[in-house]
């Protein structure tokens, strides 16, 4: 038995998600005293690579492919696969990302594998099995799934999991598998980043607005709020759709996901659709004047007040706890 970690970069860079999988994936190698290989795909720097032994890899495995500097589902998935065969892996643990959703049941197709996505939690090991705990109904429950199968796949929600550093070093080794036409029948043309700013998947602290705001004119507090908390900034989708914030940062069940440490809305009422994307948020703070927002009944933390009073007298009180720090 061993543990394979798919390790996701983003423009050659590894992702804080990653760091966290890896993190989880070694907890899962100690567990049952076996080694952890970590696979990169794409256009990754030697250096970059040889952070991943910094979380525990033993060996780091580097496929480098110019058709394969984007994501395309297909392909990496044969690539992993393959690698999981090679290292003689039972256990694949992805971040629950972009791509590690689309990852995730194509290689339980591939291994014969029993599949947990959303997993929250190390899993508890009973002769052979894994009982691991997972998010369900959008975030609004959690789940207990039993796997039973040989191969196991594992893909974990970031900021669910604490990144810790061992001291072990790894051997990198570069990995060559000859993917076939089929799997670049659907490729990825083109992935846009907002430079400069947190990702939302990856943020530990999120600012969102809503309609309250009542225009994008007013959008410059949010984005100082977040500077301030080095956040990412979100929307609801209301937002998004009258075009006051792009598409990218609109957040609920049919935007992005999130679930980071800290989620304040602003502004935001809370339908059903926006709660299922953000409800796996550690901690929420609501800013409302609305005293029956749905949000509050689901806020860890509310202020019943006008945001364009709130914001500013909370983006002062940082400034000044800042300055005195």
């Amino acid at each position: 038995m061993s543990v394979l970690i798919y390790a996701e970069n983003a423009d050659g860079k590894f992702k804080k998600s990653t760091f966290e999988a890896i993190s989880y994936a070694r907890a899962i190698a100690d567990q049952n005293n076996t080694t952890l290989t970590a696979i990169s795909i794409g256009d990754v720097s030697v250096d970059e690579l040889n952070t991943l032994a910094k979380y525990g890899a033993d060996k780091i495995l580097n496929i480098a492919n110019a058709l394969l500097k984007n994501f395309v589902n297909q392909a990496y998935a044969s690539i992993i696969a393959e690698a999981a065969k090679k290292e003689g892996a039972d256990v694949i643990v992805l971040s629950n990302s972009f791509s590690g959703r689309g990852l995730a049941p194509r290689l339980g197709v591939k291994l014969d594998a029993g599949v947990v996505d959303g997993a929250v939690a190390l899993p508890e090991q009973t002769g052979g099995n894994f009982t691991v705990k997972k998010t369900a109904f959008s975030g609004k429950a959690f789940a207990t799934v039993q796997l039973t199968s040989a191969n196991k796949v594992i893909a974990l929600i970031p900021n669910s999991y604490k990144i810790v550093e061992v001291a072990k070093p790894a051997n990198v080794e570069d990995f060559n598998v000859e993917t076939k036409p089929s799997d670049f029948k659907a490729m990825l043309k083109e992935m846009v980043r907002s430079p400069d700013k947190v990702t939302l998947p990856d943020a530990e602290i999120v600012v969102s607005g809503g309609r309250g705001l009542k225009g994008p004119e007013n959008w410059g507090m949010i984005e100082e709020l977040a500077d301030l908390l080095g956040a990412a900034t979100a929307c609801s989708k209301p937002v998004s759709d009258a075009g006051w914030r792009p598409h990218s940062e609109h957040v609920g069940q049919t935007g992005i996901a999130v679930s980071p440490n800290l989620y304040i809305a602003i502004g935001i009422s809370g339908a059903i659709q926006h709660l299922a994307g953000v409800s796996s948020s550690k901690v929420i703070v609501v800013i409302n004047k609305e005293a029956e927002a749905p949000f509050f009944k689901v806020a860890d933390y509310g202020i019943v007040g006008d945001a364009f009073e709130v914001v500013p007298k909370l983006i002062a009180a940082i400034k000044e706890h800042k300055g005195s720090a």
